[in-house]
């Protein structure tokens, strides 16, 4: 994986964070990995990835959050954007992503619809889970246990939440490659 480590590391700066926007849709955490490359490895960037989620203050997150859809709707893209290259790999990951979702029962479909708008009125913003991996049932499970975090534990889980996110699509990015 050293060729494609090579790739993002010579990329310009401006168009390094554009190809690592997918991963986390926030501008700081992409300005962030971009100036600590060049990058030795893969693990390396990753470690750097998962480090500027977690250093990301508060505006940061909710600017990554915007990015992701609700655990069982479908991402918007804009094809007309400049950046509808990017906007459409992050859609793609998300529908990957969410695919326990797309083929579950109605009924977990209903309760996960009702859960985000409970969860969205709770704290404002999406309900982000890492969905690789999971079932329908188990996102909506822990949906229904998050509804009774407070507001910094909540964010905390979801700082969590993006970093795991974002690892993933970090590696899927190196993998296009």
């Amino acid at each position: 994986m050293s060729g494609k480590i090579d790739w993002l590391n010579t990329l310009p700066p401006d168009r390094a964070e554009a190809e690592l926007l997918p991963c986390c849709a926030s501008l700081t955490w992409a300005r962030k990995v971009v100036a600590r490359s060049p990058y030795s490895n893969s693990d390396s960037l990753i470690e750097a990835a998962v480090a500027g989620v977690r250093e990301l203050g508060w505006p940061e997150v909710e600017q990554a959050l915007s990015a992701h859809p609700r655990i069982g709707d479908k991402a918007a893209v804009d094809i007309s954007a400049p950046d509808s290259k990017q906007a459409q790999r992050e859609a793609n990951w998300s529908r990957t992503e969410q695919s326990a979702a797309a083929t579950a029962d109605p009924a977990v479909l209903r309760e996960l619809a009702e859960g985000n708008l409970a969860y969205e009125q709770r704290f404002g913003h999406v309900f982000l889970i890492r969905a690789t991996d999971r079932s329908a049932q188990e996102m909506l499970s822990e949906l229904r246990k998050r509804l009774d975090n407070d507001v910094e534990d909540e964010r905390a889980v979801i700082q969590s939440e993006l970093a795991e996110i974002t690892a993933l699509r970090v590696r899927k990015l190196l993998e296009d490659r």
